[in-house]
């Protein structure tokens, strides 16, 4: 079983709601946030970025904090588990999506899929993947779309 939690958009901004909260500031929640990133643990994510180890490579990936440069780095990476974790970062950006979208590896062309954040015109290039795994991603994530538009009326 993995202890790893991913929070959706919704549940990061109300963290964020709580943080800026000046009446929460003196709370038990106010103690467990984490410090501001600064350019001491941007450059260590820069150094990471370049580790032997693809593991070290796939945790700066997955990090909200990396430059785009270092992005583009890892977009590139050989390893197929690192340009994974770029697909699945949100805020990865548009332009890295893009470029993921036309990789080689249907993995990451899934993960670029399903991100929260891929652009239109990216998702209408991978509804006609030359994999039907990915189609069909694309097939679901739009059926989600349509639910949660039906669900608002």
């Amino acid at each position: 079983m993995s202890c790893i939690r991913f929070n959706t958009p919704a549940q990061r901004a109300q963290l964020d709601m709580l943080r800026n909260d000046k009446k929460l500031n003196e709370t038990a929640v106010a103690q467990f946030l984490g410090p501001e990133f600064g350019e001491t643990k941007i450059n260590r994510l820069r150094i990471m970025a370049v580790d032997k180890n693809p593991k070290i490579r796939e945790s700066v990936a997955l990090s909200y904090h990396v430059p785009e440069e270092v992005m583009w780095k890892l977009a590139k990476d050989k390893n197929e588990g690192v340009r994974i974790c770029v697909a699945r970062n949100e805020t990865t950006p548009c332009d890295i999506l893009r470029f993921l979208a036309s990789d080689k590896s249907e993995q990451v062309r899934s993960w670029v899929a399903v991100n929260f954040f891929v652009p239109q015109d990216v998702m209408e290039t991978l509804a006609s993947d030359k994999s039907a795994s990915v189609r069909k991603l694309v097939a679901w994530k739009a059926s989600l779309a349509e639910e949660e538009l039906q669900a608002a009326s």
